[in-house]
């Protein structure tokens, strides 16, 4: 047997004791409590049991990543700590203070490491080892920045459509970001498969693991930009022990409605303004009424009267009471009960009804959605919150006639975060968590940051994101357009991971090419691994498009790989066609389907999801449907881990800035019908009539279709028009 043979002979041993010890600790914990004093502490020592045995790690994992070795002494680390009988420790947790050694030391600063040593594992069982003695490194500082082989072969794993840990791999870099204070918002960029997301998380974990006595696991929320990508990343943390974090999608921030409305551009940018806070805060004090100049109650058959002045007084200072709306209403209730009972009036609240229908017409009670509602259906009070901030204009894109009822009413996206300011103004702040984590954060507009704000108690948040990436109605080219619609925090740090793990260097460096004209400020991230094949690019006639997408499609699962098919909205009914007719089952991102071995996704919904192959689809396209279509496009070629493919009947790669954002196009052989002038219709009738449609057709159809709905409609008018024209005239 060689050295190293028997020195893995040697490592297993421990490995197996430490497995023991580990598997009897479960057990142990699994056992029912008898033993507590009475009921109540028997559910509670059950809870820290059941607590304590799902934060360990799976049975088949291994007990140890890596080995850090000090003159006197080897420790192991792991996922966590490991005792013996005799309350011994074989393996320490990764999130410890000690594990810090392990992960920094450096040849600059060995931390007094004489020996890192790391494991390549296949369930508890040791395969190889690879070890750095610094004393033989040479004097370089970067030795430990860039990759190592143990993090090369842990991306050569094929995708499942979960994340997964990376505790077995991090590099000095991302671990310095991971044990980052708690009090700061840290700003963590960096390009494709740099690892932000994943930093992020085990950041999560390292602090509710250092920072016990300051944070809890419902202390802690992760949002995500969507919820294929919430279902993508959510395992990775009860894999590091941490069950109990909230996880949601950006959209989730609201009261739950019924969603499914889509929004013009000019509409969804309008509403993702910050001017949007200020504007609803008016319209709900505007609710708030006046007094008449005397208020008369009937209380058990006797009138009882306020001055309408007295009353005004209490309204008036209710106004100015601090508190949201809700709170200062409970206020006015107390006070008006007050008078009356001054007059000689019920003592008893049951009795108090004609003070709860005077309150209701001065200070009326309301619902997010109910007054939401009432405001974009009525342009007068719209005008009488505006003042001069919005325009008519921009008015006439707020209005929409509500649905009869409230519960049939249907919220666009756009609406989430206004529904959410509304909450805020009529019930209160809703600040509870402690961190929160935001991944492409460099998207949101002022008024879901607004939404985020709300929720922090502390200020302190790790915000994920790629400026490069940085797409729709809120483009960013600076972090400070970000942070500044956040909680005021005291320290604020960016932080940039410059090395790609992920992305091979050959679609790397085809992607990067769209970087001067995408993000010309942005420094290219220096990619660190091979991919098994260069780029493929298919030019082919529009109608074989979807069919050459499918074929190659088809061949990347038959090699069991999981795929992406990333296209612009445009195409995407004739894709869906074709994997249908092709008999492929495809998961859809837009639903938080990425549990298939092959997913439709958008450019937006790709962020931050990764495949063994992509195919990209008419990249033409793909930047013409967004202001900054070159970042989409930068998004949808830095998808994949090994395999890309590019599907076009036009440039596979356009590297001109577009000259405007496209607008969806009006199919040629659609006409256009003028009407017959008629004085008698006025412009703002049209103009309602216009609205209505425009709102019908938004609301049932997603936008790709538009036109179609449009040019079917016209179609059908001109057949009620020919139904309609008199016998024997002839149209022009």
């Amino acid at each position: 047997m060689d050295s190293k043979a028997a020195e893995i002979a040697a490592e297993q041993q421990h490995f197996d004791l430490a497995h023991k010890h580990r598997e009897r600790a479960r057990a142990e914990l699994g056992e029912s409590p008898d033993a507590a004093a009475n009921a109540g502490a028997g559910r509670s020592l059950f809870g820290f049991r059941r607590n304590r045995r799902d934060s360990m790690a799976a049975a088949d994992h291994a007990v140890a990543l890596g080995r850090a070795d000090l003159d006197d002494e080897r420790l192991y680390i792991g996922h966590e700590p490991i005792f013996d009988d005799q309350r011994q420790l074989l393996v320490i947790s990764w999130k410890s203070e000690f594990a810090k050694r392990y992960y920094e030391a450096s040849v600059e600063d060995p931390h007094g490491l004489t020996r890192k040593r790391t494991f390549t594992t296949e369930a508890n069982r040791i395969l190889d080892f690879q070890d750095l003695i610094f004393e033989q490194l040479a004097a370089d500082v970067e030795a430990l920045e860039g990759p190592d082989a143990a993090l090369l072969g842990e991306l050569d794993r094929a995708r499942t459509g979960e994340m997964h840990d990376i505790v077995a791999t991090i590099q000095a870099a991302q671990y310095r970001l991971i044990r980052f204070p708690l009090e700061h918002v840290l700003v963590i960029e960096g390009g494709p498969g740099t690892g932000k997301t994943a930093v992020a998380l085990h950041r999560v974990s390292w602090l509710l693991y250092n920072e016990q006595d300051r944070l809890r696991p419902r202390d802690v929320l992760v949002v995500g930009p969507h919820p294929a990508f919430t279902r993508y990343i959510r395992r990775v943390l009860p894999s590091l022990g941490d069950t109990d974090v909230e996880q949601i999608d950006i959209d989730q921030l609201g009261p739950p409605v019924q969603r499914g409305r889509q929004e013009d551009p000019a509409t969804h940018r309008l509403k993702g303004e910050s001017r949007m806070a200020g504007f609803l805060a008016r319209a709900l004090e505007a609710r708030i009424g006046a007094p008449e100049a005397a208020e008369r109650m009937l209380f058990d058959g006797r009138f009882l009267t306020l001055t309408g002045a007295e009353v005004a007084a209490e309204v008036t200072a209710a106004r100015r009471a601090p508190g949201a709306y809700a709170h200062r209403r409970q206020r006015l209730r107390a006070r008006l009960a007050e008078l009356v009972r001054d007059r000689g009036g019920p003592l008893e609240a049951e009795r108090l009804a004609p003070v709860e229908n005077l309150l209701e017409r001065l200070w009326p009670l309301q619902s997010p959605a109910a007054f939401l509602r009432g405001l974009f259906g009525s342009r007068s009070r719209m005008v009488a919150a505006a003042g001069s901030a919005f325009s008519e204009q921009e008015i006439s894109l707020l209005y929409r006639r509500g649905a009869d009822r409230l519960s049939a009413q249907i919220w666009s996206a756009d609406d989430v975060p206004l529904l959410d300011e509304v909450d805020e103004l009529i019930n209160g702040a809703t600040g509870r968590y402690r961190h929160i984590v935001v991944d492409e954060a460099q998207d949101l507009s002022p008024m879901q940051l607004r939404s985020l704000g709300r929720r922090s108690a502390n200020g302190s948040f790790t915000l994920v994101g790629d400026l490069a990436q940085s797409t729709g109605a809120w483009a960013r080219d600076s972090w400070d357009e970000v942070t500044e619609h956040l909680p005021p925090q005291q320290q604020r740090a960016i932080a940039n991971l410059k090395y790609g793990y992920r992305v091979p260097r050959q679609v790397y460096e085809l992607a990067a090419m769209l970087l001067p004209t995408a993000a010309p400020g942005v420094e290219p991230t220096k990619v660190v691994r091979e991919g098994p094949a260069d780029p493929g690019t298919h030019v082919v006639e529009p109608g074989e498009r979807a069919g050459r997408v499918a074929q190659i499609a088809r061949d990347h699962l038959e090699a069991q790989r999981f795929v992406g098919i990333i296209c612009p909205a445009v195409l995407r009914p004739e894709l869906e066609f074709a994997l249908h007719a092709n008999d492929l089952p495809w998961g859809r991102a837009d639903q938080g389907e990425l549990d298939r071995t092959l997913n439709l996704v958008s450019p937006q919904e790709a962020k931050g999801l990764e495949f063994d192959a992509v195919i990209v689809v008419e990249p033409e396209e793909i930047v013409a449907e967004d202001v900054r279509g070159h970042r989409l496009l930068f998004v949808a070629l830095t998808r994949t881990i090994r395999y890309l493919d590019i599907v076009a009947s036009g440039d596979t790669l356009p590297l001109e800035p577009a000259t405007s954002l496209a607008a969806p196009s009006i199919p040629r052989q659609r006409r256009v019908i003028e009407p017959d002038p008629d004085p008698t219709i006025e412009l703002s009738l049209l103009d309602r009539v216009a609205e209505d449609l425009a709102a019908m057709v938004a609301g049932g159809a997603p936008q790709p279709l538009w036109d179609e709905v449009l040019h079917r409609a016209a179609a059908l008018l001109d057949e009620r028009a020919g139904r309609d024209r008199p016998k024997g005239r002839h149209s022009r």
